[in-house]
């Protein structure tokens, strides 16, 4: 019996798959060397295409580094973070395949709403862009854990919600976006763009994540806890 040809077409597929919340062809283990090599080019494009008309980004952030070296360091901290709670078929390989894998509906952030609305307009749409983007891949984070994880739901909510508050603090910490404590302090006229509205988003996260880290901490503690005595 001939065996099933393999291709870029298998990987798009699979990579749609795991967008619309399905598992995977079993190819994704016999060739995760190309699984990953094709989530890592759109993650790069993606980071290519978000701050290609960005006046405040770096150079490293419009030659798309930023989200590559992002998305092994996204992966390292729910590697290492999620571990004591013994998921299933949890390895670096597989959260690093999947975080690659979820990075196209960043391609939301290239549309350069600005060139063709109003400020006010294209600060919403933005804003909108963010929400939809991030509440895409949190609930994508959530499948995964679940399904492909099989933590339990209590598990997979801390174990979700925990990794990105301490995330957007560090973040905020680190200033990388280069405006948050600008908003914080008033953005004057001259400074405004149409990611102002997103980027204030943000800051209102940072302050949920702030109170919210500890809580989460709290009841991952127990988890790990709860886990080892299990043992």
């Amino acid at each position: 019996m001939t065996a099933p040809s393999f291709g870029i077409g298998t990987v798009a597929c699979d990579a749609w798959r795991v967008l619309t919340f399905r598992s995977p062809s079993p190819a994704i283990g016999a060739h995760w060397r190309a699984y990953l090599a094709f989530g890592l080019g759109i993650t790069w494009l993606a980071g290519v295409g978000r701050y290609w008309d960005n006046p405040r980004a770096l150079l490293w952030q419009h030659l798309g580094l930023g989200s590559v070296v992002y998305v092994f360091c996204l992966a390292l901290v729910l590697w290492v973070l999620l571990a004591p709670l013994k998921p299933q078929r949890w390895s670096y390989r597989n959260v690093l395949i999947f975080i690659t894998l979820t990075s196209p509906p960043a391609v939301f952030y290239a549309i350069p709403v600005e060139r063709f609305m109003p400020l006010p307009e294209a600060q919403a749409a933005n804003a909108w862009f963010l929400a939809v983007v991030a509440l895409w891949r949190v609930a994508l984070l959530f499948w995964f854990l679940r399904r492909l994880a099989g933590l339990s739901w209590g598990a997979v909510v801390v174990a979700t919600l925990l990794p990105l508050t301490l995330i957007v603090v560090t973040l905020t910490v680190l200033n990388l976006e280069h405006v948050v404590f600008s908003i914080m302090a008033g953005i004057q006229p001259e400074q405004r763009s149409a990611n102002d509205l997103s980027y204030g988003i943000v800051v209102l996260l940072a302050y949920f994540s702030i109170f919210a880290a500890p809580v989460f901490g709290g009841f991952y503690a127990w988890l790990v806890y709860r886990a080892r005595s299990r043992d």
